[in-house]
């Protein structure tokens, strides 16, 4: 069965001896832990951006960073593309890791994942888990993990300190920007497999989405990142159904225009919910636009529209 830490651990590596070219800095702990800053002291930059994608993807995926016009504006912006899905995305890259102590707080994501089973449900779901030897663990955060955490994770993987890697990608950086836009597939995945999809049953897919432009500001950045994917990103499945019909009425309720809370800046329902996910209707965590091509059939289908006005507005866009 295909590893996604030994393929993300061959791509880790390759961003540590060259260290100087992504500008990420690489460190080891008292532990032997690898520990790679892409953002906080760090400067990163696209292709930082661009590798760290591949990483959370499990290297089962390739990233291309390039322009795109979205109406009459040119944003720089991310395409990404695999042929294994539920691995790539729900396996590996899917941030569903909250790793706390203390004050401190990251979300997790990326390979490791498979080896700690976070969270186990989805493991159940896709058939899948990894066992390899050295595991590599995206945390999204503002700081430095401090090294008894460190151990905690490792534990949870079943591996030594030394056989750990950690990247540091906070939302605040171009680094952690380009990374978020680049779960434009998984986060489409995600909300398929939420409306009853089988994800085993999607056998490829592609996706782009603008990279938000980096704001200083945690809350600022972290609602630009969702804006772009809900209003301005596009994902593509091929995928087999037997039913055409059941397909379209479930489709019908994948964009995020299907949401009640769709049509305004994430900042601006982020903060009208308190700042508490939790009250945010799900149904508003997708991609703007989905094509799906159904190989049973021979079918595409495309539902959904990319909302320009919403998205300018959201990155406080403005033409002199």
């Amino acid at each position: 069965m295909l590893s996604v830490n030994q393929k993300a651990v061959v791509l880790t590596e390759k961003l540590c001896k060259n260290a100087e070219d992504y500008q990420v800095e690489i460190k080891k702990n008292s532990k032997g832990t690898t520990i790679v800053d892409a953002g906080i002291h760090a400067k990163g930059g696209f292709e930082a951006g661009r590798v760290v994608t591949e990483i959370c993807m499990g290297g089962l995926g390739k990233a291309r960073i390039f322009p795109k016009l979205y109406g009459d504006t040119e944003l720089i912006s991310i395409f990404v593309q695999t042929d294994h899905p539920a691995i790539a995305t729900l396996g590996s890259q899917f941030a569903g890791w909250q790793i706390k102590e203390g004050d401190f707080f990251a979300i997790g994501s990326g390979p490791a994942r498979a080896l700690a089973l976070k969270p186990r449900n989805i493991y159940d779901e896709i058939e899948y888990k990894d066992e390899f030897d050295s595991g590599v663990v995206v945390l999204e955060t503002l700081k430095e993990p401090s090294e008894n955490l460190i151990i905690d994770l490792a534990r949870e993987c079943a591996l030594s300190p030394s056989q750990l890697y950690v990247i540091l990608v906070p939302t605040t950086s171009i680094a952690g920007s380009i990374q978020v836009s680049g779960r434009i597939v998984e986060t489409g995945l995600h909300k398929l497999s939420k409306l009853g999809i089988n994800p085993l049953s999607i056998q490829h897919s592609w996706g782009y989405a603008p990279i938000a432009p980096v704001h200083p500001k945690f809350i600022q950045a972290m609602g630009k990142t969702n804006d772009v994917i809900l209003y301005g990103g596009v994902a593509y499945y091929a995928l087999e159904h037997e039913d055409d019909d059941e397909l379209r009425a479930v489709l019908e309720k994948a964009p995020s225009s299907a949401s009640k809370h769709h049509g305004r800046p994430f900042s601006e329902i982020f903060k009208e919910a308190n700042y508490d996910f939790y009250k945010i209707d799900p149904n508003l965590f997708a991609p703007a636009m989905f094509i799906v091509n159904n190989l049973t059939t021979g079918h595409v289908f495309e539902v959904g529209k990319l909302n320009i006005e919403i998205l300018k507005k959201a990155l406080n866009l403005s033409t002199l």
